[in-house]
């Protein structure tokens, strides 16, 4: 008996041993779907795993399944991971918002300016590759993602990881498991459409979704024993549901991966399927709902999870240790790709030199100068640790725009133009690698054109030709067009004028850094201003105030750090204008020669992150002949980018109030009620006459002002705004309305 008890007493406990070891042995793999937005509900599945000790070892991923996938796989814990996604803009990462500090003076005034550009090559248009470059998303991972930087087997990384891309040429799956893990990653994401594929060996690859969502037969063949599946895919819509072409396409887009997991579902040992069938895959602005959905999710599989966790209870992030970095030493930097453009130019957008330590943040700067340019499609890189040192060779790899025409379009309305519709031809490299040649072609109420010239040589002196032909009509101060005398004698406020104005420039410019920029040049001036509807002794005529040819010299100076044009919430402005007219046509028959000299200069800063205030003041005046009013300053209305010396004025009409000198200071508070919808109030105030400089009635209190009220709302077309105004001098009120940007 003893014998028997004994045997017993052994098998039992070799049963137990044999029990614990072959569970430590079990290989827990983790497979991550796709599902845009819905993806971030990994996160909160991760959190989990982690508070419970299940130490997971192999990642398998698709699309943002890759990319949260592939971070953790890195290194990082479920809890970094939500805090990193959390502190994220979507919308900038997603449309590749550059900042506009990062863009040239010329492509800030085309991105202020077209709703649409599209490529424009013989004599067809041609649809983008994609809404997005992807660069921002690319930067933002190689960061994530630096301290794995070396290792390119991803076997090798903490937690080994492989993702799932799509050939676009032959429809087959890629498996990624080597090379570089953000642009892998990056690959495995490049959702049609949204973001531009990308070539990896010269393979062009696009998002892996569209034939593999939930690779898990791929993952079972790397030697896991028990599967972890975590399900963020669409599920079929009702016919309730099916309201737009979009929802009917996502629906037929989503047959073949549901049909999918319904066997794949079945192959899942802990299947986690989060309920955020409410959101979509663009619900980035939801993401703290879906990552905690996704908890909830995880949370219920619970007890089935416990069972998965080893004795040692380490998981992964226990044993790495991330060091976030702020700043780079660059030992070396490495150009591949370029053909049209030079090293010299790339490094010098880039703003980068060898041996050279910057902040991260500079860094991230440097690579949006270079996109900003517009000359290059992609922009991806590398940091090779520099053995024996701290420091990383740089490594790029550029894909350069072959596009070189581009179509562009926009539409605007105002109360001076009316409505107006776009039409902008752009020729890049017309006949060097650094020119370019535009043209706006502008129908409507009133018909325009704008060309331009530009010889770009950035901070050397860079030449540049303008032609320009503005025309609109309107009631203008009397004092403008005719003297006081006559004025008075035939009791004349406003006239009925049409005015034509074309402008042509040949000028040089130099940069002292990309948004301060000194111009000098000639100009040719044609003006015409003239009236069908002014009365001489009782009889109807047309009557012309100015038909006269123009010729000055000019000099500019430009300091721009705004970071928006028209909502600006931080940043500083200064435009400074110097004209001096030397001769003119015999139409102006007392033409003496004279100078205006004109300065805008505004300050804007925030108090928290909805409200922003902006401090503008501005004025000007003439030296020299009098007789010459067509050219003098006036105030009134509401607008940008006005002709000559004509400015702004809340609270009285465009034009109203004339003078050959004047100063004006606004006061603007923006607030933004919602993302992109701003409510805006604003004061503005005056002194504008002849002479006020010599008078002294500049320093005076104001004899105009103005007040506002308005709603804002920033779209693609650019701002649509409507302003209610009141003159306390007029003792009346004005409505403003626009529609786009202004051009």
């Amino acid at each position: 008996m003893r014998s028997v008890f004994l045997v017993l007493f052994l098998f039992v406990c070799f049963a137990g041993f044999s029990q614990s070891q072959h569970k430590e042995d079990i290989k827990v793999g983790l497979v991550l779907s796709g599902g845009g937005a819905k993806g971030l509900a990994h996160i909160g599945v991760l959190k989990v795993l982690d508070s419970l000790g299940v130490k997971v070892d192999y990642i398998a991923g698709t699309s943002m399944g890759a990319v949260v996938g592939g971070i953790y796989a890195s290194g990082y814990t479920g809890k970094q991971l939500d805090s990193v996604f959390r502190e994220i803009d979507f919308d900038k990462l997603i449309n590749d918002d550059i900042p506009r500090s990062s863009k040239a003076f010329f492509e800030r005034n085309n991105s202020e300016k077209y709703a649409v550009s599209l490529p424009f090559e013989d004599f067809k248009v041609k649809l983008p590759s994609a809404l997005s470059r992807g660069q921002n998303t690319y930067n933002l991972i190689a960061k994530l993602t630096l301290h794995a930087n070396e290792t390119e087997d991803f076997d090798k990384l903490p937690i080994p990881f492989f993702c799932i891309a799509t050939n676009v040429e032959t429809g087959q799956q890629v498996v990624l498991d080597e090379g570089n893990l953000a642009q892998s990653v990056m690959a495995s994401a490049a959702l049609p459409s949204l973001f531009q594929p990308v070539i990896i060996n010269d393979v062009v690859l696009i998002d892996g979704g569209v034939v593999n969502n939930y690779p898990i037969d791929e993952l079972r063949a790397k030697g896991m024993d028990i599967i972890i599946g975590v399900d963020v895919q669409d599920g079929l819509a009702n016919k309730d549901e099916l309201g737009s072409a979009l929802d009917v396409l996502v629906q037929i887009n989503n047959f073949r991966t549901i049909n999918d997991m319904k066997l794949k579902g079945k192959k899942t040992n802990v299947y986690i399927k989060p309920d955020i069938k409410e959101y979509s895959v663009v619900s980035f602005d939801e993401g703290a709902s879906i990552i905690e959905n996704g908890t909830v999710a995880a949370l219920t599989q619970i007890a089935e999870l416990k069972k998965l966790v080893k004795a040692d209870k380490l998981s992964h992030n226990e044993l790495v240790n991330i060091k976030p970095q702020d700043s780079l030493a660059i030992e070396s930097i490495v150009v591949r790709g370029n053909e049209k453009y030079t090293r010299a130019y790339i490094l010098g957008k880039l703003k980068l030199k060898s041996h050279e330590t910057v902040s991260y943040e500079k860094f991230n700067k440097g690579i949006n100068n270079l996109i900003a340019t517009n000359n290059f499609d992609s922009f991806e890189y590398k940091l090779k640790k520099r053995a024996g040192t701290d420091g990383y060779d740089l490594i790029t790899y550029l894909q350069e725009t072959k596009a070189t025409t581009f179509l562009k379009l926009g539409l605007h309305y105002d109360d001076l133009y009316k409505s107006a519709a776009l039409i902008n031809l752009t020729k890049k490299r017309l006949f060097f690698d650094s020119d370019l040649a535009s043209l706006d072609f502008i129908l409507g109420d009133n018909v325009r054109y704008n060309f331009e010239y530009f010889i770009d040589k950035g901070f050397y002196w860079s030449i540049g030709v303008k032609s320009r032909f503005n025309q609109f009509k309107k009631s203008i101060n009397a004092q403008l067009l005719l003297e006081n005398d006559f004025i008075v004698e035939e009791d004349l406020n406003k006239i009925e004028t049409s005015l034509e104005d074309q402008t042509n420039q040949v000028y040089v410019q130099t940069l002292f850094r990309k948004d301060f920029a000194l111009s000098m040049g000639a100009e040719h001036k044609r003006l015409e201003m003239k009236s069908e509807t002014f009365l001489i002794d009782n009889q109807q005529e047309e009557t012309v105030f100015e038909s006269t040819d123009y010729l000055s010299v000019f000099g500019t100076l430009k300091l721009d750090t705004y970071d928006n044009k028209y909502f600006p919430k931080r940043g500083f402005y200064f435009d400074g204008d110097l004209h001096m007219y030397l001769w003119a046509s015999r139409f102006n028959e007392n033409f003496d020669d004279f100078t205006m000299a004109k300065a805008d200069m505004g300050y804007a800063f925030s108090v928290t992150d909805k409200l922003a205030f902006n401090i503008q003041s501005s004025g000007g005046f003439k030296v020299g002949d009098r007789s010459t009013k067509a050219l003098d300053f006036a105030l009134g209305g509401y607008g940008n980018n006005f002709i000559n010396n004509l400015s702004p004025f809340l609270g009285y009409d465009f034009i109203e109030l004339t003078g050959n000198s004047f100063v004006k200071a606004t006061f603007t508070a923006n607030y933004e009620v919602f993302k992109k919808q701003y409510i805006t109030l604003e004061g503005n105030f005056a002194n504008i006459e002849d002479d006020i400089f010599d008078s002294g009635e500049w320093f005076t209190l104001p004899d105009y002002s103005g007040y506002a009220l308005g709603y804002a709302v920033d779209t693609f077309l650019g701002p649509i705004q409507v302003k209610y105004s009141y003159s306390p001098e007029l003792k009346h009120s004005k409505w403003y309305f626009n529609v786009g940007f202004w051009f």
